[in-house]
């Protein structure tokens, strides 16, 4: 699934880009900035939209309010991870400490993750994709597939047997001799007795495993093996991006699920790492205007990327 060589030019070297893609001095400046505010107003309105969801699920208390609901609740949990990721790049506030408290506090620990940890193995699948330290391996790993295989996997994540097996690591994390890890873990388990006293308090205990821990442990995981493997599931180590990461044509459907704060944006996020995910559409017009990005690299969607991947 690595593209062909003769879509793997070089940019034009007139442009802002480099040969590496990364946009040159003047550009990059102007695509670092990070906007605290509106980043913060996204935090906001992000808690605002979940809310809203299972409030709705309660006023309207109808069954197929409660389905929709149910699987509404995944983008959100989805939203959590991808904002919780741009704190971890360290690029969701300029100041690090609100940066690293937002992102643990209320975006990390929220969906039950790590984020320091989660961090350090993050910048190590930006070092080297495909490397000897690559933490996110086991998402992509054999691609393309048999369709069977790829369907077996998506049932036991739909299952929740996935989201369980990482869950049950953080249990065995409080009891985990390095004090780093311990502490992240009961951290989390903390901000999730919190939430659980938020459902009690509201008159509705129940909704906390209905509208939160089973969405996060079904529909969610199904949701990011299906965003993963889209970023890299068939690619190889290289030093070019081109041949680590996939670039797919973006819908608006894809972007309120799946790929939502421009993540499908995520060859443009590989070639600058440093640069935040409102900037990311700009820097993709950057590469295909520089001809780094031909139109023969990009998929049409993520159906076509889903198919060629379980093509066997």
């Amino acid at each position: 699934m690595v593209p062909d060589s003769g879509l793997l030019v070089p940019p034009d070297p007139s442009g802002p880009i480099s040969p590496s893609g990364k946009p040159l001095p003047e550009l990059r400046e102007r695509l670092r900035r990070v906007p605290a505010l509106r980043n913060a107003l996204s935090v906001v309105l992000l808690y605002a939209i979940t809310i809203g969801i299972i409030a709705t699920a309660v006023w309207l208390n109808q069954p197929v309010v409660w389905l929709v609901a149910f699987l509404a609740m995944g983008p959100m949990i989805c939203r959590f991870n991808i904002l919780m990721h741009e704190a971890a790049h360290r690029l969701l506030f300029a100041n690090k400490r609100a940066n690293d408290f937002v992102g643990k506090w209320f975006l990390g620990y929220p969906v039950m993750v790590p984020i320091d940890l989660y961090r350090r193995g993050h910048m190590a699948h930006h070092r080297e994709e495909f490397g000897p330290n690559e933490p996110d391996i086991p998402l992509y790993r054999g691609y393309p597939m048999q369709r069977d295989s790829m369907r077996r996997k998506l049932t036991r994540d739909a299952m929740g047997k996935t989201g369980w097996k990482q869950t049950h690591g953080l249990f065995r994390a409080i009891r985990s001799d390095d004090p780093d890890v311990r502490r992240q873990a009961i951290s989390i388990f903390l901000v999730q007795a919190v939430l659980l006293l938020v459902f009690v308090l509201a008159g509705h205990p129940w909704l906390y495993l209905l509208l939160w821990q089973l969405p996060m442990h079904t529909v969610w995981r199904v949701m990011n093996r299906l965003r993963s493997i889209a970023e890299h599931g068939g690619m190889k180590a290289s030093s070019d991006r081109r041949e680590t990461t996939h670039s797919v044509l973006q819908s608006w459907p894809a972007r309120l699920t799946i790929v939502p704060y421009n993540t499908g944006w995520h060859l443009a996020h590989h070639v600058d790492a440093g640069i935040g995910y409102r900037s990311l559409p700009a820097l993709h017009r950057e590469l295909i205007s520089a001809g780094y990005v031909q139109p023969g690299l990009e998929y049409s969607n993520y159906r076509a990327l889903w198919k060629t991947l379980s093509s066997g």
